[in-house]
């Protein structure tokens, strides 16, 4: 069982991106939704407790400050937790630009889970929503701009502060760092990102260390790591499968490289994650 609140959309003046529902449920012990699948995207945000959320062969062990995306037509389950059910919102949408948003806050099909520490926000946000039901055309504009206040708070997180002022080489950079949060996964390198920001290695060097202060290389390094952090804490992958699902064709490759920025191996990082949940039980 669950005590939600939903506001139900039918049809849309907009089509890049607009609303299809949205909602915030507060959730009995062990509630669960699915296996299923859904027609629209739903980004679903966590305000407290916890639980578990499947997708293909990954599960994922939720907590609040936490969300997750469900894709059209992708078989999803999801799970609160026995002691500590969650409650949370969502958002669903739909648009010809939608998976381009979505990639803008560093979500696609093979990241589906995200961070964020404004959940105040965006829990006003839906409220908002919620309460502009009547479906008048000035609602409907309404509904749009919280839309994109939504995705605006998100991006806080998911993207990096280049620089305030737009230029050419910031715009460069953006490019680039998009380009690596959406191909991390893969076997990419420093000439795979410079190719497709269309500029040379050396000047993809210069603008990140202006403009990030590192380089591609150890952008790329760092974002490999902090993914496999995640995945480490959240899921039950082994330390291959989490190597792989970060970019790393050899493990012993992936356990060096944790081992010197974590300054422990994955495996016993893993473990330590894993006495502290059970310490906060």
């Amino acid at each position: 069982m669950e005590d939600a609140h939903v506001l139900q959309l039918t049809g849309s003046k907009f089509q890049d991106l607009y609303l299809c529902f949205c909602g915030v449920s507060e959730c009995e012990p062990c509630h669960s939704f699915g296996p299923a699948v859904r027609p629209n995207y739903i980004l679903h945000y966590i305000l407290s407790g916890k639980g578990i959320y499947q997708v293909g062969e990954r599960t994922y062990k939720l907590k609040a400050g936490q969300g997750f995306l469900i894709e059209p037509e992708a078989v999803t389950f999801y799970q609160a937790d026995e002691r500590e059910p969650w409650t949370y919102l969502w958002v669903g949408f739909a648009g010809v630009q939608a998976e381009m948003f979505l990639q803008d806050i560093g979500l696609n099909s093979n990241q589906h889970v995200f961070q964020s520490g404004y959940g105040e926000q965006l829990e006003r946000i839906v409220s908002d929503m919620l309460k502009n039901n009547t479906f008048s055309q000035t609602h409907q504009y309404y509904l749009q701009s919280l839309l994109y206040e939504f995705f605006a708070v998100l991006t806080r997180d998911a993207q990096m502060e280049v620089v305030a002022e737009e230029n050419r080489d910031s715009a460069y950079v953006k490019k680039a760092v998009i380009f690596i949060q959406n191909n991390y996964f893969r076997n990419i390198g420093v000439s795979d990102i410079a190719e497709h920001v269309g500029v040379s290695r050396s000047y993809l060097y210069k603008i990140f260390v202006k403009n990030l202060q590192t380089t591609p290389r150890e952008f790329l390094m760092r974002l490999r790591l902090v993914r496999s952090k995640e995945l480490l804490e959240i899921t039950e992958l082994s330390v291959e499968g989490v190597a792989m699902s970060c970019g790393y064709q050899d493990a012993l490759v992936f356990s060096k490289a944790f081992k010197q920025e974590v300054g422990m191996p994955p495996s016993h990082y893993r473990k330590i994650c894993r006495e502290q949940r059970q310490d906060g039980q």
